[in-house]
């Protein structure tokens, strides 16, 4: 057989074993900061695959320009990005110095919701009511629309068109309320409670009232903001909870090596750490002042997107820590220079994290505790040191903590020492690195990779045109119906007739034998 017939061979057996690529066409309800850093790489994953990704994208935006080689529908808004950025800052600012068991913390944080709420529904008008660019989108003929449950209005939008929608999401209770995933509270901890799955007495009582405290905060302070709207905008008795249950497919972005054991529905999958990859070779100037630490090594720290400065005293506390250790210190940090700064710290506005992270200089990773930092830092197996500030963080924290690959220090409290004396204990100390690399080693075991999973349900729900045989009955049950209420209180007044009925059959005996003993009696 000459080499044309064995090429001619091998092209059409690859034509009739492999599976025809499907080309979907896919509407996104994007998100902002790292919850768009991990929604973009499932689209660029998309996109490679010959899939059309259109982004719905808002005037005021922060990711405005970053549509990459997505398509883009605009629509304007009666705000602006200075104003939505300036009440953001206003309210990290607050957050970030007042204790978040005050009153005046609980209080704010309602009109933080209640405001932000406002522009939300201002931005879903924006789409909603634009029967123009309905009218575009409809044409367009989406297979299926990509969201965050963290923004409402996605499944709005899926709602209108006719298609099914699919949610990309880290998980913070809404998975619970809305998705019915499974959360017995004797050992599923809740969240901001910064318990583990070891809980005693004391701790389930706390876990359990806290899934209570959810539950109302949820329905009465921001489910309450929507649940009109979506009324008013399907035209049918509906609410926020009960669209966000429709989801075909959960994309969670953790995964065992984060998560501890818990109960999951075959329509949640588990992708944490779909971002990350192999590193690459760092700029010529960070690379070389990489290796001037010698066998010290070096530490990376960085806060996140959304963190762009701190408080003069908290910026030089934290550079007068990183002065008083052996390794190079690479700081993404955007804020005035520290008058602190030691000559082992470089100060940057952007740095190559995941690149870092691999490094084999890396000693330690100092981060905030947002999801995306800490699987960079599994994923390379570099033990953390979580200084968290807000949000999910303080909880994303305890989890590496548990695991043995993490010391926690108090922002709000925090002394130089203490953070001088946390990086030496995960640097110095081989146990976190060993935990570290033990995670590392679970997440890469895996038979399919985070990011081609979440590829697959999505194309998986386009081909099939909805996952409905993987949604539960239980969207379909009242609150006492899940739990079996009902039937607890049926076989009670069961019992309790069969006692009573009991009870009254021997009462009616007793009295009878009585009175033919009395007449046996007065007889003898």
């Amino acid at each position: 057989m000459g080499p044309a017939v064995r090429i001619l061979s091998f092209l059409l057996l690859q034509l009739f074993v492999t599976e025809p690529a499907l080309s979907g066409n896919i509407l996104v309800w994007p998100t902002e900061y790292s919850h768009w850093i991990s929604m973009k790489v499932i689209l660029e994953a998309l996109d490679s695959r010959g899939h059309d990704v259109t982004l719905l994208h808002c005037s005021a935006s922060p990711h405005f320009n970053d549509t990459g080689r997505f398509k883009a529908e605009i629509f304007e808004v009666p705000f602006s990005l200075e104003y939505s950025l300036k009440l953001l800052n206003d309210a990290l600012h607050f957050f970030l110095n007042e204790s978040p068991s005050s009153l005046q913390f609980i209080l704010k944080m309602r009109e933080f919701i209640t405001k932000t709420a406002e522009l939300n529904k201002q931005m879903c008008d924006g789409v909603l009511r634009n029967e123009e660019l309905l009218d575009r989108l409809r044409h367009s003929h989406f297979d299926v629309l990509l969201s965050d449950p963290l923004i409402p209005c996605g499944e709005l939008v899926a709602d209108k068109l006719g298609i099914p929608f699919i949610y990309s999401f880290r998980g913070n209770s809404i998975e619970i309320l809305c998705g019915q995933m499974p959360a017995p509270p004797s050992y599923v901890p809740t969240v901001l409670t910064l318990l583990t799955d070891k809980m005693d007495f004391k701790l389930r009582l706390k876990n359990f009232m806290s899934y209570l405290g959810v539950y109302l905060f949820a329905h009465e302070w921001s489910f309450s903001n929507w649940d009109s709207y979506y009324r008013e905008i399907t035209g049918r008795p509906t609410s926020l909870c009960e669209m966000m249950g429709k989801a075909e497919i959960w994309l969670i972005r953790t995964y065992w090596d984060f998560e501890f054991p818990r109960p999951y529905l075959p329509n949640f999958q588990f992708v944490g750490g779909l971002h990350c990859r192999p590193a690459k070779p760092l700029p010529e100037d960070m690379e070389e002042f990489v290796q001037s630490s010698g066998d010290h090594g070096i530490v990376v720290l960085t806060f996140g997107s959304m963190i762009k400065n701190l408080t003069r005293e908290k910026a030089n506390l934290i550079a007068s820590a990183l002065g008083q250790i052996p390794q190079k210190v690479l700081w993404r940090y955007s804020g005035e220079t520290p008058e602190t700064l030691a000559p082992n710290t470089r100060q940057y506005n952007w740095i190559p994290q995941n690149d870092l992270l691999g490094h084999p200089k890396t000693r330690a990773f100092i981060t905030h505790g947002g999801t995306n930092g800490i699987y960079e830092a599994i994923y390379h197996g570099i033990p953390m040191v979580g200084i968290p500030m807000f949000g999910d963080q303080p909880d994303n924290m305890v989890h590496m903590k548990a695991k043995g690959a993490a010391v926690v220090v108090n922002f709000n409290t925090m002394t130089s020492q203490d953070l001088v004396d946390a990086l030496n204990t995960v640097i110095n100390n081989p146990t976190y690195k060993e935990s570290a690399m033990k995670l590392s080693r679970i997440h890469h075991d895996q038979p399919v990779k985070p990011l081609d999973t979440a590829v697959f349900w999505i194309e998986f729900v386009m081909r099939h045109k909805g996952a409905k045989h993987l949604r539960p009955a239980a969207h379909n049950l009242t609150w006492y119906q899940y739990h079996c209420l009902d039937v607890i209180a049926f076989l009670l007044v069961c019992i309790l007739t069969s006692v009573i009925i009991t009870y009254k059959c021997c009462i009616f005996c007793f009295r009878k034998c009585c009175k033919r003993s009395v007449k046996k009696s007065k007889r003898e």
